[in-house]
């Protein structure tokens, strides 16, 4: 309930401002004065002061089916014989409010299982929250509390923000309310491993578990972000933070509101990154535009004509640079829409029309470290198959990789390919993949790749 991982964990460090230097000409080397130097250093204390009071801490609690004394997850019901006790949980994160009215931004997975939900803001007032709806595949929730002539905060633009750009965060790391850490922005439209939808903004602000579902303001001290993730080796901050765009946000905030729900446009494909060897197989002389690896059946990409092997050049026009940068304009996108792609397909290219559909109801789940331990240590990003999915397979069960990395990657793994058991234990959820490779450190995975199945053993990281 406190921060995702993809590997992804959540920090809080010093932020060392280096002096402007003095000045040497030939004739003499005096120093900059002091209001010199005061006027060109960021000021965040301003942007503190005033939004500051519109960040709210964010504490929940609800239960969970108590684990047996030895550790290992309880067996279902129908072998116990008996009802399995339910323990008390709690967690903390942060969020930001976005009208006087009441209405609370937080991330989903800070909400998540959570049964009471409670608004703390600086002035010490705390307010129960009514959760409005949650977005799984972008990771926002969007909150209501019975308050009237709250503080706010601005919303800003995240298309202007530029690499280098400062920008700074304000949130609750380990429980520590309203902490200020300070950055750059690091790059802009990152794709991360089950997070289709999401181009994130990447920082080095210190952030973790606690901020999550805070804001990442400008020094315009506009709202440009959310943040949500970190990369993470050792489940605490090291310098890679991952925010989801405020434009992102609102559009899911507008629907929840409208509706108690937010629906995304699907292509039906599997995306893979186009490397300088794949671009010079296919006849390319750069690495550019979003591979398609895989269509998937009576998806909208099969009825537009898409194959595996087709490079997606540009989105209605817009140029695709990469695959995490196809997926991301899929996502901004709604169903129904009609959309224009431009492909190459050896070596010519050729126009394509898809009518995007709705996603189903299963949603991706990513490798987040404090609520995934296990994708994390595997390095897997999956979701479970759908009834079509799993006709079109010849399976009962399983999971599809959406995403490898880590152990995973260097294991071999790819996208596309189905886990059907892990550790001799079949696994058709998310959460019986965690249980069955909670303690292990070598794990075999019996995966189905195209018409063949073979085992995968894996060194957990």
């Amino acid at each position: 309930m406190q921060t995702r991982k993809f590997v992804l964990a959540f920090a809080l460090a010093a932020l060392g401002v280096a002096a402007v230097g003095a000045t040497t000409t030939a004739r003499s080397a005096a120093p900059v004065p002091a209001a010199t130097t005061a006027a060109v250093l960021p000021d965040f204390a301003t942007i503190v002061r005033q939004y500051g009071p519109a960040v709210v801490n964010i504490t929940t609690a609800g239960t969970r089916k108590a684990a047996s004394s030895s550790g290992q997850v309880p067996l279902p019901e129908f072998f116990r014989g008996a009802p399995q006790p339910e323990v008390p949980t709690q967690g903390q994160g942060s969020g930001f409010i976005v009208s006087a009215d009441g209405i609370v931004l937080t991330n989903a997975h800070v909400v998540q299982g959570a049964s009471e939900i409670t608004v703390k803001l600086t002035d010490r007032r705390e307010f129960h929250a009514k959760l409005l709806g949650t977005d799984a595949a972008t990771d926002v929730a969007v909150l209501r509390i019975d308050a009237r002539n709250l503080p706010v905060v601005k919303l800003g633009n995240p298309a202007q923000a530029r690499v280098g750009d400062w920008v700074l965060a304000i949130g609750s790391p380990f429980g520590f309310e309203n902490s200020v850490t300070a950055g750059i922005v690091s790059a802009k439209g990152r794709s991360l491993p089950g997070d289709a939808y999401v181009p994130f903004i990447q920082t080095d602000v210190a952030v973790n578990p606690g901020n999550s579902g805070g804001p990442l303001f400008s020094l315009n001290g506009e709202v440009i972000g959310i943040n949500s993730q970190i990369y993470s080796r050792s489940g605490g901050y090291q310098g890679l933070s991952f925010a989801i765009p405020i434009d992102v946000v609102l559009r899911v905030k507008d629907q929840i509101v409208a509706t108690g729900r937010a629906s995304h446009a699907r292509l039906g494909v599997n995306v893979q990154t186009l490397n300088q060897a794949l671009a010079e197989s296919f006849g390319m002389e750069r690495a550019t535009g979003g591979l398609i690896a895989g269509v998937a059946p009576g998806s909208p990409a099969e009825k537009a004509g898409l194959l595996p092997g087709d490079v997606v050049l540009k989105f209605n026009g817009r140029p695709v640079a990469d695959s995490g940068q196809l997926a991301g304009m899929v996502g901004e996108s709604r169903p129904g829409d009609q959309v224009r792609f431009e492909v190459l397909r050896t070596g010519k290219k050729l126009e394509l029309v898809a009518t995007l559909g709705a996603t189903a109801d299963e949603r991706t789940q990513g490798v987040a470290a404090d609520d995934a331990p296990d994708q994390g240590r595997l390095g897997l990003a999956v979701r479970p198959l759908t009834p079509q999915e799993r006709e079109a397979a010849h399976v009962t069960g399983g999971l599809l990789v959406q995403g490898v990395n880590g152990a995973a990657a260097r294991a071999g793994m790819a996208v596309g390919d189905i886990v059907l058991q892990a550790g001799g234990k079949p696994v058709s959820s998310v959460e019986e993949l965690r249980a069955a490779t909670q303690s292990a450190k070598t794990i075999a995975l019996l995966v189905q790749r195209g018409e063949q199945r073979l085992f995968v053993p894996l060194q957990a990281g």
